[in-house]
């Protein structure tokens, strides 16, 4: 009989052992995520059920058989069918991080990953037992050794070992506007002041954008705000305090969106953080 609770449980906190990563341990039951970015790699096992995750594209099915793994700013949607479960754990690695992992490895460049399911059981059974092994701050040298192992490998097996195929103009014109975005998010940046520094309309650079990104201009501006939410969120700063920092009006409008794309709401995330 398929498990009527509806409540979703995470638990987020910060690795010890690599500066710039973070780890969530998550239990969804029918949840619908919007589309959105993270601002981070995101690798995930599955431990239970799973979930249909549309990128690039393409809609596959993550389950206890695929690793996903997520490039940062890469637009992803998800859902879940009525009664479904997905419970997982996550690797978070901002750029600094995913490089300074690199770096460890002997590899110069942060690795550019062209696909989001990994079918791969050796590497599932390694992210699963890393992800344990940092969460209960065991042995220091076997959380390295663990670290070394599971990152390894799935760079070289995977990672492109660098970037990806060059970028076509419209990339690198929506490039542009998303600098202008990371700078100036604080600010009610029109459609048509975005269309202006891009020397497009305001329908071809929405056009420009779902080809380029995935999401139009405003979605991408308020993952940019909700990204910024997330590391006030981890500072201990208020939810009000971070929604006015992060560039939302209120409040209100912050738990709006970030329960609409992550699935819990900021004050859940704030919880779990310092549960963890």
């Amino acid at each position: 009989m398929a498990r009527r609770d509806t409540g979703n449980r995470t638990t987020y906190w910060q690795s010890k052992r690599i500066a710039g990563m973070s780890l969530l341990r998550a239990d969804f039951a029918a949840q619908q995520f919007s589309p959105h970015t993270h601002d981070a790699f995101v690798i995930a096992v599955t431990e239970a059920g799973g979930a249909e995750i549309s990128s690039r594209g393409i809609t596959e099915k993550v389950s206890r058989a695929t690793l996903f793994v997520s490039n940062p700013e890469e637009s992803q949607s998800a859902r879940m069918d009525e009664g479904e479960r997905w419970r997982y754990r996550a690797f978070y690695l901002t750029r600094p991080a995913i490089d300074a992992v690199g770096r460890s490895l002997g590899i110069k460049a942060a690795p550019y990953f062209m696909r989001n399911m990994l079918r791969d059981a050796d590497l599932i059974e390694k992210f699963g037992r890393l992800h344990q092994v940092l969460e209960t701050n065991g042995d220091d040298s076997c959380a390295d050794e663990f670290a070394v192992d599971a990152f390894s490998h799935l760079f070289h097996r995977y990672g492109s070992g660098g970037q990806p195929e060059p970028a076509p103009a419209c990339r690198a014109i929506a490039g542009r506007i998303i600098d202008l975005m990371h700078a100036r998010y604080l600010e009610n940046l029109s459609l048509d002041e975005l269309a202006g520094v891009a020397g497009l309309t305001r329908f071809q650079l929405i056009g420009l954008f779902k080809r380029s990104v995935g999401l139009t201009p405003h979605a991408y501006l308020i993952h940019i705000r909700l990204n910024a939410a997330c590391r006030l969120l981890k500072r201990g700063v208020t939810l009000a305090e971070s929604a006015l920092a992060a560039g939302f009006c209120d409040q209100s409008a912050l738990t709006r969106h970030f329960k609409r794309c992550y699935g819990i709401t900021p004050r859940q995330f704030a919880a779990a953080t310092r549960a963890g």
